[in-house]
């Protein structure tokens, strides 16, 4: 689309989530406007989320910014999930639901995410692609925003924020869990928090503050941000704070947690042999421990990476960096947004999210191989053999003794077995509901997931096939 050309209205059947009336650009005359066009399961997405926050904070007095929502999967045409995103995500500006890509078409967009710019006339000033263009947004915000007050045209009232809120509940957004024969640790994402429970739901001890921060401490008195993956050794518990970009431990015995790898601040570096404070890591999802080594993947570099816990070094151990489904070895492999870890004797399965993948990573060379999927747009929701088999963003896995791995087949709403030995994939029979579940585990005789969508646990007996919602906090 050419500089100032005039910016495409909204259309009137157009969803809006978050906000009860419609906004419309005729209305913001005088303001600079950011659309971003984003698909809530997208890693880069994420990433773009704090510089919005930071250009709202900065230009409140003639900034409005407008989320338009152009998803990738079929499950998130249903406005109720992304206003789910939404609201985990803690977005408070207007958000439409573009199920039909009109307005990615109108504007001309190719990738997500996009920022379009839309000046003080409602001309399109810029379309600028990618996440890390904080400092490019902020200079041509400011820009247009000075163009504007030299021609007496800007506005300078607050936009109003937009918010549909969930209800209050002991959990919110669920991401991972880990159930050991008594206890059961949950990644309590939303509230920025890990839980120590017993299997009945009383919680024992909270590590975190509860608010999104971060900082080392004990117990209460430390700060989280978005945890998720996590991880048992002896009497550490490890946990990959994924908006902190950064794998946190707890020392179990009196709650001290520490930073064991990462800066606090999103990276690109590429680690051989390097001191594991000083390496910046990008959105670690998921973790597992085999011997003392601690396996870290990095949704956003698309990698997973070796920390070697005696030694205290980094290094990767799979993935070229680029997205993409490519087998081989080592660093000659491709992931795309590797979400979930389990450990599988000497290997690593590995829910490759955005290819809507199962992998293998054999340990003992680097050799990474699909066991389910077929490409990034290779995804439904299929059960059968190797070659027919589909899933839909697939966020966690894990093994039970019998050698059946059992996925969280989020936007399906299902749990999947898979036979390790056959190949054959199919639909767990649950007599249970189940909204984008996150996080699997396995522990005295039951198959622990987190419901994340609906903001709670549930217990599905192996033998039995039946499920419970095990009530936490409450």
């Amino acid at each position: 689309m050419d500089s100032r050309s005039p910016a495409p209205e909204f259309p009137a059947g157009l969803d809006w989530v978050n906000v009860s009336e419609a906004p419309m650009l005729a209305n913001l005359r005088g303001r600079v406007v950011l659309l971003w066009f984003w698909s809530y399961d997208n890693v880069y997405c994420w990433n773009l989320l704090p510089d919005l926050t930071f250009l709202e904070n900065r230009y409140h007095d003639g900034l409005t910014v407008i989320g338009v929502h152009t998803p990738k999967y079929p499950a998130q045409r249903d406005s109720g999930a992304v206003l789910k995103a939404v609201n985990r995500h803690n977005i408070r500006h207007p958000m439409a639901n573009d199920t039909q890509h009109a307005l990615w078409q109108q504007y001309g967009i190719d990738a997500w995410p996009s920022a379009v710019l839309i000046d003080a006339e409602g001309q399109v000033a810029a379309v600028i692609p990618g996440e890390g263009r904080r400092q490019d947004l902020d200079e041509q915000i400011a820009r247009l925003l000075d163009e504007a007050a030299e021609r007496d045209l800007r506005e300078y009232e607050a936009s109003a924020p937009a918010s549909r809120p969930e209800p209050r509940l002991p959990l919110s957004f669920p991401g991972k869990l880990l159930a050991t024969d008594s206890l059961l640790y949950v990644s309590d994402s939303g509230h920025d928090r890990v839980l120590e429970c017993n299997h009945d739901g009383r919680i024992l001890r909270q590590f975190g503050s509860g608010d999104a921060s971060y900082w080392d401490g004990r117990n209460q008195e430390c700060g989280f941000n978005d945890p998720q993956g996590l991880a048992l050794r002896d009497e550490f518990l490890f946990v990959a704070d994924r908006g902190n970009h950064a794998v946190r431990k707890i020392r179990l015995h009196g709650g001290d947690v520490e930073t064991v790898l990462g800066t606090g601040e999103e990276g690109r570096a590429r680690p051989h042999d390097a001191d594991p404070l000083a390496t910046p890591i990008s959105n670690p999802s998921g973790l597992a421990i085999i011997a003392d080594k601690l396996y870290v993947l990095s949704a956003s570099q698309n990698q997973i990476w070796e920390l070697d816990l005696g030694r205290n070094r980094v290094d990767v151990l799979a993935g070229t960096g680029k997205l993409g489904m490519q087998d081989g070895l080592s660093l000659e492999a491709s992931f795309a947004q590797p979400s979930g870890v389990s450990p599988s004797g000497l290997q690593l399965l590995i829910c490759d999210a955005a290819s809507s993948s199962i992998r293998l990573l054999r340990l003992s060379d680097g050799r990474v191989k699909t066991l389910v999927g077929a490409g990034l747009y290779e995804y439904g929701d299929a059960s059968g053999n190797r070659e027919t088999a589909r899933l839909q963003n697939p966020l966690d896995v894990v093994m039970d003794p019998r050698g059946i791995i059992f996925i969280a087949d989020s936007y399906n709403g299902r749990i999947k077995a898979l036979s390790l030995k056959s190949g054959a994939v199919r639909t767990l029979n649950v007599n249970y509901r189940l909204q984008e579940p996150g996080g699997l585990s396995i522990a005295s005789g039951a198959l622990w997931v987190a419901n994340t969508n609906v903001h709670e646990i549930v217990r599905i007996d192996l033998a039995s096939g039946i499920a419970k919602r095990v009530p936490i906090g409450e």
